[in-house]
């Protein structure tokens, strides 16, 4: 009995040993895994040879998910054979699969093979960034798979997946739009240095901690070759030490064999959990399941959440995804030049992610392509001031500046983010094609072209329909007219034109007639100076027919022409004269001042109105430009309103005799304007639109265009002129995308530029008022010129020339006259002299005699003094006279 007890035990116990030496994995791969059923068949041999006395066979699964019922079929002859697990080794969880373990108990347990633990690590990173979408490069299609699999349903960050990066791939990039906030490049160390050196040769690499590289084998990556800061992901290399049982400061190798490793070690774990629970093979029918292995996953479940929770093991179970992943122990680090490589986290796969303490990561400024078009002064090309050439960027974009230019700069700065200017390929602001798109900066939009649109971009509600517009940031815009200031004719006897020809000719005449009178008066009136000088003691003036002229022209002057004639008939010809002179006076002096002063204010139109109503000047617009627009549209406005005001006119019933008027009530002028409009001629831009004005002198020119650009353009250029009042005022506004969150925050941040005045500043950055003082023209205040007046100093300076000429005409004949006088006493000389000789010797004999007997005379009176008449006084002569000489002492001359 005792040996019959013996021998059942003994079998019995052999029995369970034979159970706990047999287990069989059926393993689901994919089917474009080729080499994983190979590595799987080397796993279990491996896992046979550590467990002794085990034996373990598998069947693997390649499932093709196009053709699932197939796959199925398989699956379940494979468990008909017997199983003891499931390894589920695609790339996503297959329903099947998790079905039929359901509902027959069999042990299921999922794994990830590829780089999708990483991803989904740094798939937190950019959550915690704030990501909306990132590009991802991998090495192939497989890895593309495995990893859309992985995110898809768990991650929050759109994404774009490629395999590889090439030029096509790099171009495909520059153009997506809206562009990836983030590239993140995963593959080994190899792959990941190539790619990254490929994007820094395609200009990808352009924003700091935008390109990410997430390093899947245990290689180090060369820093070097980093042109900007940089995020870089990658395993703990004690990892690799685990994978091969060694210590955790080994020097692993293992890059190209890294997933047969953990296969092996997956394979062993999963041994070692069965062995523990006595998993045993059992045959299982799809079709008729009991659930006869629920047991046994429970316990194999439960063995696998203790091992678990051992944070030494290599695995760790997912129980909610029923899956057995490797314990991976991420290491986030950011690499700067300053800096070098810093560590920035640090985590393991079954945790969350988190920044190690103290660390603080940069914050990431957002990145917008922001539209714009060219315009004066709002967006315009930058020249370079020593060349004179157009700046380009490093990309080969012409360089901007201008007021929206300054606006992007000021906002980007507000809001915090970078950007990126471009101008559309097709149009300028947007306009409907017939086919219902749009071209332009509004085209942009709609495409995902631009993120936001600053510029001249007026709003309508036709664009309103597509786009979303913020508050206007510049509101006195509209439709001005330009022409040129009309040239004054610079005359230096410019004062001559105040009064007629025939008025200085008669006013010349009325002075020589004046003058003729007056000295025909004083010749013959018998009450004159002239002929009645008894009745005048003191000297008077002569009127002769040069005095007479003398004093007409100088009553001319306000000092008067002195001395008046005497007789009553000559001072009434000067009461008259002198009333000719003042009126005359009066009437230039008003004349001039009036004259340069109207010169000066003259402007040839003042408003659109008069502009279409005269035929002098010729006006034109830029072709097909919003103001060509705004005529034609005005223009069809008018015919239409024509058109209806004359069948309610026609149509008119007795209720209606209101209606019933002989002309037509709307002024009819924007026909004529775009008739005049088509008879100049649009200019193709608006450059052209300014020289043409600029180069028609007369001021016979105008061109009719925004008013921001025309107040821009007189600001420099002091030869024009602003006509009228700005009309068909429109704002200019900045859009977005419809239904963008930008729209607030830009509104936002345009309030409190607002409030802090910069709007005002770039007003009075581009529109100059002091520039424009600077023009010789700029005060209508100032004085009268010299060109205007300067007739007059020469006029002076040639009287005085005269002056000097007559003064030399004097000095000449004064000297030639005294010259002939003395010529002509020298020859009355000569000739008395010879007669005197001849008298000579009878005048002294007779002299002689004379003097004699006066001595004898004398001597009788006794010496009585006598007056004897000297000169034309009465002397005494005291002493007598012995002689009087009547010559000169040095000879006669008359």
């Amino acid at each position: 009995m005792e040996l019959q007890m013996f021998l059942l035990i003994l079998l019995i116990n052999l029995g369970c040993v034979v159970s706990e030496l047999s287990l069989r994995f059926v393993i689901i791969t994919e089917n474009h895994d080729a080499e994983l059923p190979q590595a799987v068949g080397r796993a279990m041999k491996l896992a046979e040879e550590n467990t002794p006395g085990m034996t373990i066979s598998d069947d693997v699964i390649q499932l093709d998910r196009e053709n699932d019922e197939e796959s199925y079929k398989k699956l379940c002859s494979a468990v008909s054979k017997g199983v003891s697990i499931i390894v589920d080794m695609s790339w996503s969880p297959w329903e099947a699969a998790e079905e039929l373990s359901s509902s027959t108990g069999i042990p299921l347990v999922r794994t990830l093979l590829g780089s999708q633990q990483l991803v989904a690590g740094f798939n937190s990173y950019l959550e915690s960034r704030n990501a909306t979408d990132a590009a991802i490069l991998l090495e192939s299609e497989s890895d593309v798979d495995r990893t859309l699999y992985e995110l898809l349903g768990r991650s929050h960050v759109r994404v774009w997946v490629h395999a590889g990066l090439t030029r096509d791939t790099a171009n495909a990039l520059k153009s997506m739009r809206p562009e990836p906030s983030f590239f993140v490049v995963v593959g080994d160390t190899d792959f990941v240095t190539a790619t990254y050196k490929r994007a820094v040769k395609e200009k990808l690499v352009k924003r700091n901690y935008r390109w990410n590289l997430i390093v899947t084998d245990y290689g180090n990556i060369d820093i070097s070759m980093m042109v900007l800061p940089t995020v870089i992901l990658q395993t703990d290399l004690s990892e690799c030490c685990k994978l091969l049982k060694l210590k955790e400061d080994c020097s692993c190798s293992i890059n190209a064999q890294k997933t047969q490793y953990i296969i092996n070690n997956l394979i062993q774990h999963s041994v070692d959990a069965l062995t523990k629970i006595d998993a045993d093979v059992i045959k299982i029918d799809c079709e008729n399941s009991s659930g006869e292995m629920n047991a046994t996953k429970e316990r194999f479940y439960q063995v696998l959440e203790e091992d678990s929770a051992n944070n030494q093991t290599l695995f760790y179970w997912d129980e909610e995804r029923y899956s057995l992943l490797l314990r991976s122990r991420f290491i986030l680090s950011t690499y700067k030049a300053e800096d070098g490589l810093q560590r920035a986290a640090y985590w393991y796969a079954n945790e969350e992610y988190r920044l190690l303490p103290g660390v603080v990561l940069e914050p990431l400024r957002n990145f917008f392509r922001i539209g714009t078009s060219a315009a004066v002064p709002w967006t315009m090309v930058k020249y370079d001031p020593g060349t004179g050439e157009p700046m380009m960027t490093e990309d080969g974009q012409p360089v901007y500046e201008g007021y929206c230019i300054d606006l992007i700069d000021k906002i980007a700065e507000s809001m915090g983010f970078d950007y990126e200017v471009v101008t559309p390929k097709s149009g300028s602001f947007g306009r409907r094609l017939p086919n219902g798109s749009w071209d332009g900066i509004v085209g942009d939009l709609t495409t995902g072209e631009t993120d936001i649109a600053v510029a001249a971009l007026t709003m309508t509600a036709e664009r309103e329909e597509v786009v979303d517009f913020v508050a206007p940031y510049f509101e006195q815009t509209g439709i001005l007219i330009v022409i040129r200031k009309p040239v004054r004719k610079t005359s230096l006897f410019k004062f001559m034109t105040v009064l007629r020809t025939e008025v200085w000719l008669s006013i010349v005449a009325a002075l020589l007639l004046t003058g003729f009178m007056i000295w025909l008066l004083e010749k013959y009136s018998p009450y004159s100076a002239r002929n009645n000088p008894d009745a005048y003691p003191y000297p008077c003036r002569e009127f002769t027919l040069k005095e007479s002229f003398w004093f007409a022209l100088t009553s001319f002057t306000p000092q008067g022409g002195g001395e008046a004639p005497k007789a009553l008939s000559g001072r009434t010809l000067v009461a008259a004269y002198w009333l000719f002179v003042v009126l005359m006076l009066a009437t230039f002096t008003a004349n001039l001042a009036a004259f340069l002063t109207v010169e000066r204010m003259q402007t040839p139109v003042a408003s659109l109105e008069q502009l279409a109503r005269q035929s002098r000047i010729n006006y034109t617009v830029v072709e097909s430009s919003t103001i060509h627009q705004y005529f034609i549209n005005m223009k069809f406005a008018e015919d239409t309103l024509y058109r209806v005001w004359k069948e309610i006119t026609l149509n008119a019933t007795s209720d209606q005799a209101q209606y019933r008027v002989w002309d037509y009530p709307i002024r009819e002028q924007y026909g004529h304007i775009l008739l005049a409009i088509n008879a100049s001629g649009p200019v193709p831009d608006a450059i052209t639109g300014f020289q043409q004005v600029n180069e028609h002198s007369e001021a016979d020119f105008a061109f009719i265009h925004d008013s921001a650009e025309i107040k821009y353009e007189i600001t420099r250029n002091c030869n024009l002129t602003e006509v009228g009042e700005v009309f068909a005022e429109q704002p200019y506004a900045i859009a977005v995308q419809q239904g963008s969150r930008l729209q607030e925050d830009l509104s936002r941040t345009l309030l409190d530029l607002q409030k802090e005045r910069f709007l005002e500043q770039l007003s009075s950055k581009y529109w100059n008022e002091t520039a424009r003082q600077a023009c010789p023209d700029a005060d209508e205040s100032e004085g009268i010129t010299l060109e205007s007046l300067g007739g007059v100093f020469i006029a002076t300076l040639f009287g005085l020339g005269l002056a000097m000429v007559t003064l030399a005409w004097e000095v000449f004949y004064y000297k030639r006259k005294e010259k002939n006088k003395v010529q002509t006493i020298d020859a009355t000389i000569e000739k008395t002299e010879a007669f005197v000789e001849k008298k000579k010797d009878k005048l002294s004999t007779k002299v002689a005699e004379g003097v004699a007997k006066l001595r004898k005379r004398n001597k009788k009176s006794g010496n009585i003094v006598k007056n004897v008449t000297i000169g034309d006084q009465f002397k005494p002569a005291d002493k007598g006279v012995s002689y009087i000489s009547v010559y000169p002492r040095d000879g006669y001359r008359p």
